[in-house]
């Protein structure tokens, strides 16, 4: 079976950025994870949570919600500090995320950009440093070589995506996107992404701002190819599994 992975930040990001992309390939028969590294305790909108601890084990409840709306195979999260994901040692995160990738073995990962998205946010951003280096060195045999004593082997992924978008948010700092290599269109589940995102209860705040967002989106959620282990000229696609071999 083919698997595709995602690396995101917060809970919320796997439906606001992903969620259509994640529910269309459940249904193409593809499973599917996501990694969230942060319960996404230092949110500004903390609903009824009034402690850390409180917000965090809120939001883990309604990131379970959201992947069920979503019908994700398994959806993990992390205990790493939200907004501090840029004072972690990288070595740490990436072996833990490494190890992951070994375990699920996906043929295709997805994550932000560099850049932080739309949003600029700085955890977006780390995020996907910690998950591109991941993505390079779970198929080494000279990184955390300590993993195979557990039974885990080298894995590489096939594809690494980064998501991006063709507009940029006014009131926000400004950010240089990826450019578009892939268009996925999730004009049918953008009824189901919403419900995913309003899962989110904790973050009702935060749902015109979402919906605003989802109109200039439009039907698709769109991706840069930025890397992948047949090397050849960048197409324009509209299948993140263009191209993947079934073989593990």
């Amino acid at each position: 079976m083919l698997r595709l992975m995602c690396v995101t930040a917060h809970p919320d990001d796997e439906a606001g950025a992903f969620g259509g992309t994640l529910k269309l390939y459940h249904d193409r028969g593809i499973e599917t994870y996501v990694l969230c590294l942060t319960p996404g305790q230092a949110a500004a909108h903390r609903g009824p949570g009034q402690s850390d601890q409180q917000l965090a084990a809120q939001r883990r409840k309604e990131f379970a919600a959201a992947c069920h709306i979503l019908e994700v195979t398994r959806g993990v999260v992390l205990d790493y500090a939200d907004g501090q994901l840029h004072r972690l040692d990288l070595y740490s995160v990436v072996c833990d995320i490494t190890r992951h990738l070994r375990q699920f073995r996906p043929h295709v990962l997805v994550t932000f950009g560099p850049d932080g998205a739309v949003t600029a946010h700085p955890d977006h951003s780390m995020a996907s440093i910690y998950a591109t280096l991941a993505y390079h060195w779970a198929g080494r045999t000279n990184r955390f070589q300590d993993q195979f004593k557990s039974g885990l082997e080298p894995h590489r992924t096939q594809k690494l995506y980064y998501g991006t978008a063709d507009f940029s948010l006014a009131e926000r700092q400004p950010v240089s996107l990826a450019p578009i290599t892939a268009a996925i269109e999730i004009g049918p589940y953008l009824a189901t992404r919403t419900a995913a995102f309003r899962a989110h209860l904790s973050q009702a705040a935060l749902f015109p701002i979402f919906e605003n967002t989802v109109r200039q989106r439009g039907t698709k959620e769109l991706f840069h190819l930025a890397a992948r282990t047949s090397p050849g000229v960048v197409e324009q696609e509209t299948d993140l599994f263009a191209g993947v071999r079934d073989a593990d």
